[in-house]
């Protein structure tokens, strides 16, 4: 018997990718049954039905392409009706943090108050990575720019691609000793003196000991916006699963990215440097919708897990980003081209 569905859709082309769990073999055979706002699947005495969300219109007529993936259950292809409304899945740090308000920065991990209070007088982006070699090819003459650096002054917040600048001031929350460091495997390409002075320049919470970010300069401290949580002095702290933070954070990251610099691959590097993940952004205009069905299923497929289940209904729905990702760990894949 069927255990649940799987519905993929993508804005861009109005299609659908229709998934029904089953059984591995399947016990019985099974009716699918499709109509503009509802999905079933009958087989083996029972039925398993659930609504679309609002929003979201099939076109029954458009079947087609039906084939069963052992191990994955029945895909089914189809045209949508009414395309769903578009998302807004852009980054939204840089339209968060705006000059003349009061912030509080809490730990991601365990909630602990990092910033109390902070006002920033000014809320600025930062150029490129590698903004400082294409100056070379904007003048004529040697680069100005070659000894400065852009560091906040007090009041100011800087904000990257994938972190943010603070200046130091009166933050409590100064690198740690060495000792209440974990060192990973991330440095063990490098000599003993650079991974001690690597560690020493790590931004630790108190609390739980994770990895905040690191220190730039005496008084500018980079925090990662993967481990930190910015909220205004008047809301509240509201936990959040690690994984599901993290998902959403970089598939924010991706889309602002890919939109801003018109590319679709990425890498990801440890602190060290070291490439550890090929990532190809395929899409963004993905909408999920997912249902458990009975609970059997639940091991058979599980797209996001529990930590994305929600709490009321049987239905979910999420905006989400397609990659296409190769690892590059153990010497493996060490001289694909990217």
């Amino acid at each position: 018997m069927a255990g649940g569905f799987l519905l993929e859709i993508r804005r861009g082309t109005q299609s659908a990718l229709l998934v029904i769990r089953e059984a591995d073999p399947p016990s019985s055979p099974l009716d699918v049954w499709v109509a503009a706002d509802r999905v079933e699947a009958r087989g083996g005495g029972s039925c398993q039905a659930a609504a679309l969300p609002a929003g979201v219109s099939l076109a029954p007529s458009s079947c087609r392409g039906l084939r069963r993936l052992p191990g994955d259950g029945l895909h089914l292809r189809m045209r949508l009706r009414r395309p769903p409304p578009s998302a807004d899945l852009v980054f939204t740090l840089r339209e968060s943090l705006k000059p003349q308000k009061n912030y509080v920065f809490y730990c991601q991990s365990c909630g602990d108050i990092i910033v109390k209070d902070r006002k920033f007088l000014r809320v600025l982006p930062l150029p490129s990575e590698n903004w400082s070699a294409l100056v070379e090819e904007w003048c004529c003459h040697p680069n100005p720019f070659a000894r400065s650096t852009l560091h906040p002054q007090h009041g100011d917040c800087f904000l990257g691609d994938t972190f943010f600048l603070l200046n130091s001031g009166n933050e409590s929350h100064v690198p740690e000793s060495p000792m209440c460091c974990s060192e990973t495997g991330h440095h063990t390409s490098q000599s003993g003196s650079n991974s001690k002075s690597k560690e020493n320049t790590r931004v630790i919470c108190k609390r739980c000991k994770t990895m905040l970010g690191e220190t730039v300069s005496s008084d500018t401290i980079k925090y990662y916006v993967t481990q930190v949580i910015i909220q205004p002095s008047e809301g509240s702290f509201s936990p959040t699963p690690r994984s599901q933070f993290l998902q959403s954070m970089v598939a924010q990251c991706l889309v602002e990215l890919s939109s801003a610099k018109t590319t679709f691959r990425f890498t990801v590097k440890g602190d060290n440097g070291k490439i550890y993940i090929l990532i190809w952004l395929l899409n963004s205009d993905t909408l999920l919708v997912e249902s458990l069905g009975s609970s059997s299923s639940h091991s058979v497929f599980t797209l996001f897990g529990d930590i994305f289940m929600p709490s009321s209904g049987p239905v979910g729905t999420w905006n989400a980003v397609k990659v296409l990702y190769q690892p590059c760990i153990k010497s493996r894949n060490k001289e694909l081209p990217f």
